[in-house]
């Protein structure tokens, strides 16, 4: 029950007042339809029996209006259900995403992309369908059967015993189905989450899957992932399959024993053919009612694993929250660490970065250089606290980063990522990203600065020049530009560029360093690279090796001082002839 609370937690009002509407109108529509046998048995048995016309013609009218009003409480009431379902997938679904939203990256590789996309929809789906069956059935089915046992037993009373028996079998199938179904089709959702991997994983890297040649290998991936949902749907719904051959069994026998035994009292005058058939649509009525009732059972067995799954995501906690009290201001860019250790897993053993000490003056340029592996983006990554330390503290402004409210923090830090991430739309709807609030000439600034208004110029719509997914219709290089321009847009205390020229030639980079020397002076830059052509102006740079800070120092110190360093430079200057790097 905590669970399903959960999912009503902060729900719009009128969907609440839909979710009440609908099983009253259902009782209304139920009320109605249970006097139409009444009205058609007194047809039979007093104005056909007596040829009294008149009569039949008021009555039938009377059972045509009914029928009527019967009709548009139904629809009604499947008006409301459909508004209060569709309101609770809504709600279900902005709640999802907003929480995805306020986790921390640790909270996000705890879940999987595919298994968050799966509970966003399908999982969401079949909570709103079993919710739009249960608010129309709740009501419905238990007056629809206290109101025809009560009229079956009015017409007559030892052969209303005849359907009483369907119900303890019904009662012992539904339950004892319902029981196995429940872990199969908890399993069948896993099943979903590698199914969706699948596609994502496929949609994102189609461009590699091509240039590989390995088209038929991600259809047989692809092919294995939909068997084995397959497989996991036939194997729990199989138990389900037989609940309704059960249920209709026992309704046909319950109808034969009611016409059998019923024809009898007819032909012995002990009943009037009008009651019978009157019976035998309110035994219709009741055994329906248990198979309505019987299926809305097995549906909130079926639908316990969804919530499951929703509720983990919704009880799941940011691991990295603002603090009571935050410091809402970053004074300057100036970056300490102090003894930072750090392990993705949590766990002194397995860090990542140990003992990382360095002081960064605000203002300053910095380069961080090191090998595949080094852990130069972790390190930056604690800047904007996208993690925290295991041990140690991190300081921005003289202030540690756990401090500060987290929207404040990340406001003063522009980070460019290794992998470029544009959005679907306008050139110029990505760059606002930076800053919604900036002006053309404040965009074109920063586009100039990062060597992109040349290229967007370019383009016949230029700044309104339409994006696809991830800026599939630019290169590397201007998409690196356009993210560039986008983080200069933020005006930021802290500019990290993380490795984020790598696709652009030695002369575009030259100007870019040039531009935001003369943009961005004030603001304190940390630039990782992989050519020591793209650090060697900084004012310091540091070496990493494993985890730890090898050395730090200017270019000329390194050159002299530092083995590393001084490796890396010889070899990328006898790959590149160039003999001025130094």
């Amino acid at each position: 029950m905590s669970n399903i609370r959960k999912l009503f937690d902060g729900i719009e009002k009128k969907y609440i007042a839909k979710t009440f509407f609908t099983p009253l109108v259902m009782v209304v529509e139920v009320i109605l339809e249970v006097f139409i046998p009444f009205l058609f048995s007194k047809i039979i048995d007093n104005g056909v029996a007596d040829r009294n016309i008149p009569y039949i013609v008021k009555t039938g009218l009377l059972m045509v209006f009914i029928s009527l009003a019967s009709l548009c409480s139904g629809c009604f009431g499947s008006y409301f259900a459909a508004g209060a379902s569709q309101g609770l997938s809504h709600h279900l679904r902005n709640r999802l995403f907003a929480k995805v939203q306020s986790f921390s990256f640790s909270n996000i590789d705890k879940f999987s992309t595919a298994s968050l996309v799966t509970r966003l929809t399908t999982d969401v789906t079949m909570c709103q369908n079993t919710f739009q069956m249960i608010i129309k059935s709740c009501a419905r089915s238990p007056i629809m059967l206290i109101a025809g046992t009560v009229m079956a037993f009015n017409i007559n009373k030892s052969l209303s015993f005849l359907f009483f028996i369907s119900i303890p079998i019904l009662l012992v199938a539904v339950l004892g189905l319902s029981s196995l179904a429940y872990p199969r089709f908890s399993d069948l959702m896993k099943k979903y989450d590698t199914l969706n991997a699948s596609v994502q994983e496929n949609l994102i890297g189609i461009r590699i899957v091509k240039a590989f040649v390995r088209e038929k290998f991600e259809e047989e991936k692809f092919t294995k992932a939909c068997d084995a949902v397959r497989k996991a749907q036939v194997h729990a719904e199989k138990v389900i399959i037989f609940l309704m051959p059960v249920m209709q069994l026992v309704m046909y026998l319950s109808i034969a024993a009611v016409v059998w035994f019923g024809g009898h009292k007819v032909i012995f005058g002990t009943m009037l053919p009008g009651q019978l058939v009157s019976f035998f649509t309110y035994v219709m009525q009741i055994l329906m009612s248990l198979m309505m009732l019987g299926m809305v059972f097995v549906s909130t067995v079926m639908v316990r694993a969804s919530i499951k799954r929703i509720c983990e995501v919704l009880d799941e906690e940011p691991s990295i929250v603002s603090p009571e009290n935050a410091v809402k201001q970053v004074k300057n860019g100036s970056i300490e660490f102090c003894n930072v250790n750090f392990s993705y897993t949590a766990e002194k053993a397995n860090c990542v970065l140990e003992n990382i000490n360095l002081k960064i003056q605000s203002g300053q340029t910095v380069g961080i250089i090191g090998g595949t592996g080094s852990s130069k983006t972790t390190l930056v990554s604690l800047v904007p606290r996208l993690y925290d330390c295991l041990e140690g503290c991190v300081k921005v402004g003289g202030e540690d980063v756990r401090n500060y409210d987290l929207e404040v923090l990340r406001d003063s830090v522009s980070m460019v990522l290794q992998k470029n991430v544009l959005f679907t739309g306008t050139i110029r709807e990505n760059l606002l990203w930076g800053n919604e609030n900036a002006t053309d000439e404040q965009i074109v600034q920063a586009c100039k600065a990062a060597d992109a208004d040349s290229f967007i110029r370019s383009f016949s719509l230029g700044y309104d020049t339409v994006l696809g997914q991830g800026g599939v219709n630019v290169s590397g290089g201007q998409k690196q530009r356009l993210c560039i321009a986008r983080a200069l847009l933020k005006n930021p205390k802290i500019l990290i560029l993380d490795d984020s020229t790598s696709a652009v030639d030695t002369a575009t980079e030259a100007r870019i360093r040039t531009a935001l020397k003369q943009l961005v002076h004030e603001t304190t830059k940390i630039i990782i690279a992989q050519r020591i052509s793209s650090v060697k102006d900084a004012d310091i740079i540091f070496v990493m090796e494993d985890g730890k800070i090898n050395g730090c120092g200017t270019h000329s110190w390194l050159l002299e001082n530092n083995e590393i360093y001084r490796e890396v430079f010889e070899s990328q200057q006898q790959g590149s002839g160039d003999a001025d790097l130094s």
